[in-house]
């Protein structure tokens, strides 16, 4: 079985962009490498980095290998399906319950019947209640963020299992404590109720479910309405209205409340805490009801909803099929007691002075220096100098820091280099030029630009060189250039000239080559005169040597004839 925690990164797809840090309201997300993975201890499990990494590196844990192991072990495996299921499909009940009874499902419930029990539940506390403050436990990433971030507050959540946990309580008083219950709906934080409630076995997505119907090749447009599927023990009413903003609020006006309740919905974790900051709940003279949700929306805006639907048509879809009653029971069914401890998440307390001594890690040396622009994923620097000194981040992210370096080795390798170098912009406006530059073009000006901040930073360059119309024909063209020993008054250059951003900047690499060349005029005319000259005397020699060839030719000849006569 899969035990690793319910979000997780694929490594070689996650790529230096923080945005998963930025997005998560709790920053629990460690980055080693380059790479971010989660910080399980730390996680609410609300999915805003799935939602929201851009390379599709952050995952959802896929629990379907443990709802088909159940199945194969020959169990009655009821379905607790998610009211937002109609905002995710377009089936009717009967086709959907079709669909999870070919997957090997005994029979489906809503989850929506356990909703209606907690509301009957609730609003029983709210009305019996003199004053005071209550949050709802319907949301498990609300619990989890109460507990851990907002600790003080945890004593205020309403002590009553969460829809899901009543509804599995529910089904197995209705149909044998032996039975197994899959949860599916668009929420991750279930996944991490499975594990302390206990009441439960697995939780999926409905992103898990139609990957399910795909693998098994089944067409949902292909499956057939079936008047005789129902849902089991009975269709769900004014608990289907649970998945929208206020839903939950709904449906405990309809069980009835006195004058002295407040009603009030807060969706989303930064509107949570905005909600309860500075607020002193002993000091409230009413009750108030808080319907605390983390999706903005309700859970239609779950992270894994999968549906292209625009959210109002969602909410309409939920509206439109709810079922009324005509009369809402004083008493709920089932009740499950919630005992909801804090678990509070202890952030390292660092002195200023360490603090400090890690911003200068990241250059900043002054508070001017921290520009807390947000491009690491934290709100400030000092967020990130923390982060430095808790060994969850690294100095890389900071943008600023890393655009810094790579100047000042760029400005180093642009000053250091013998040849001229020079960048300019569309307008022919001078970007950047190196000492060289200043030396080879400027003549007796060089002094004056050395002297400026800036050198020739601004300047035309068509009054500084005359050959700018190189520069134009590559910012036209967008194609590079290169000229060898291009004459330009008497001197030859070697340019090298390349685009930079495409129209708009151009950079060339200059050489001076006219001594060279002047150098190997000079050693070609000597070696002109040298091979001449050798030419010269090989010819002599050759004369030479042919005139001794014919006085020693005669002689023999001379010799030969005395020799004959004598004989």
């Amino acid at each position: 079985m899969n035990n690793q925690y319910p979000v997780y990164t694929l490594t070689n797809e996650c790529h230096d962009c923080y945005k998963c840090i930025r997005e998560c309201p709790v920053k629990a997300i460690k980055i080693e490498n380059g790479h971010a993975s989660v910080i399980p201890e730390k996680c609410i499990a609300c999915g805003n980095c799935v939602k929201t990494c851009p390379s599709n590196a952050k995952r959802v844990r896929c629990d379907i290998d443990k709802a088909q192991a159940l199945i194969r072990a020959q169990k009655d495996v009821y379905v607790s399906l998610a009211p937002s299921w109609r905002a995710s499909f377009e089936n009717s009940a009967e086709k959907m319950i079709a669909l999870l009874k070919q997957l090997g499902f005994k029979e489906v419930s809503e989850t929506a019947l356990g909703a209606q029990e907690v509301s009957i539940k609730t609003a029983q506390m709210l009305n019996n209640a003199e004053k005071g403050l209550f949050i709802s436990s319907a949301c498990p990433v609300i619990v989890d963020y109460i507990r851990k971030y907002m600790p003080e507050f945890t004593n205020y959540i309403t002590p009553i299992g969460s829809p899901l946990m009543t509804h599995a309580k529910m089904l197995k008083e209705t149909f044998g404590d032996d039975i197994s219950i899959v949860f599916i709906g668009p929420c991750i934080g279930k996944k991490n109720e499975v594990t302390y409630s206990g009441l439960f076995d697995v939780a999926l997505t409905f992103e898990e479910l139609r990957m399910w119907l795909n693998e098994e090749i089944i067409d949902i447009t292909k499956v057939a309405r079936d008047s005789k599927f129902k849902f089991v023990p009975e269709s769900a009413y004014e608990g289907t209205l649970y998945p929208i903003d206020g839903g939950m609020n709904q449906t405990i006006r309809k069980s009835g409340i006195n004058n002295n309740v407040q009603l009030l919905e807060v969706c989303g974790l930064s509107a949570l805490q905005r909600s309860l900051k500075n607020l002193d709940p002993e000091k409230l003279d009413k009750t108030i009801f808080i319907e605390a949700l983390a999706c903005e929306g309700g859970c239609v805006g779950g992270p894994c909803i999968s549906s292209e639907k625009a959210g109002i048509t969602m909410v309409s879809d939920i509206l439109t099929k709810e079922k009324k009653r005509d009369e809402i029971p004083a008493e709920p069914k089932v009740v499950v007691d919630y005992n909801i401890e804090p678990k509070k998440i202890v952030n390292s307390d660092y002195p200023l002075e360490e603090i400090l001594k890690t911003l200068k890690k990241i250059g900043k040396h002054t508070i001017d220096d921290e520009l807390n622009c947000g491009g690491c994923g934290y709100a400030t620097c000092r967020d990130l100098a923390k982060a430095l000194l808790d060994g969850e981040a690294e100095t890389s992210m900071c943008v600023s820091y890393m655009r810094k370096i790579a100047m000042r080795k760029a400005a180093a390798m642009i000053r250091c280099m013998p040849s001229a170098i020079v960048m300019v912009d569309n307008d022919l406006n001078i970007l950047e030029a190196n000492d060289s530059f200043m030396r080879m073009f400027t003549g007796d000006m060089y002094e004056v630009f050395k002297s400026r901040p800036d050198g020739l930073t601004g300047a035309a360059l068509d009054r500084i060189v005359d050959f700018a119309d190189l520069f134009k024909t590559i910012l036209k063209t967008g194609k590079d250039l290169h000229k060898e020993r291009y004459n330009v008054k008497g001197k030859l250059y070697d340019i090298s000239a390349f685009t930079i951003e495409e129209n708009e900047i151009v950079g060339a690499v200059i050489t001076d080559v006219t001594s060279s060349e002047t150098n190997r005029e000079k050693i070609s005319q000597k070696a002109h005169e040298v091979i001449s000259k050798n030419i010269s005397i090989v010819q002599e020699i050759a004369c030479l040597l042919g005139e001794h060839m014919v006085e020693t030719e005669t002689l023999l000849s001379s010799i030969a004839e005395d020799y004959e006569k004598e004989e």
